[in-house]
């Protein structure tokens, strides 16, 4: 990815008293895409896609997991074993069929195996709703760090950045304090990132 020592240079400064302002994940998100080429935008244009909830059908999993990026096969399979867990949970809670609602991507699909059933499991069961959907956001955040482990300045680099933005994103509606401090920790990882490579570099 040409452009992406130009989006870490072009991030925010972030202080321990710090409010976005006119800075909010919305203009990073759309700052980075405008700095992308039309190759790489329609990738990324695939991963935002999935971040709305009524694009999220059998057909759309498929699609991304299909896709020749790396990083969008391994972001969806996650994404798609995270919420089928959740509708499991919730189905079981309500005394419903836990299959109900479950997206499938074939017919006879059996039931996802996946590396990270057993600790989602214990985070699905917290009683407090927005320490679960912190638990679960974590999860996440902390699964995309390793799927990006080895990128640096290339495209899954980039598309690992805008997931957890949106990760952020969600904070800000659901707990502003939260949303802010998920924010300041994204910039300083990306930054600490950059640095540390260009150093070894040298």
């Amino acid at each position: 990815m040409d452009n992406y020592y130009y989006i870490v240079a072009g991030l925010p400064v972030i202080s321990h008293d710090w409010k976005p302002g006119d800075v909010t994940p919305e203009s990073i998100r759309e700052e980075i895409i405008g700095q992308c080429s039309s190759r790489d935008r329609k990738t990324i244009e695939l991963l935002l896609e999935g971040f709305v909830e009524e694009n999220l059908t059998a057909e759309f999993y498929r699609k991304a997991l299909s896709c020749k990026n790396r990083f969008i096969r391994e972001y969806f399979l996650l994404d798609l074993n995270v919420r089928n867990a959740k509708v499991r949970y919730l189905n079981e809670a309500l005394g419903r069929d836990p299959e109900k609602d479950v997206v499938r991507l074939y017919e006879d699909s059996p039931q996802e195996e996946f590396e990270e059933a057993q600790k989602l499991d214990g985070i699905l069961h917290c009683t407090d709703i927005l320490e679960r959907e912190r638990g679960i956001d974590d999860l996440m955040w902390a699964r995309i760090e390793e799927m990006t482990i080895s990128d640096y300045f290339d495209l899954e680099a980039v598309l690992g950045f805008l997931a957890r933005l949106h990760i952020v994103e969600r904070w800000y509606r659901l707990d502003d304090k939260t949303g802010r401090e998920m924010f300041r920790r994204l910039v300083d990882e990306v930054r600490g990132t950059f640095k540390g490579v260009r150093f070894d570099a040298k």
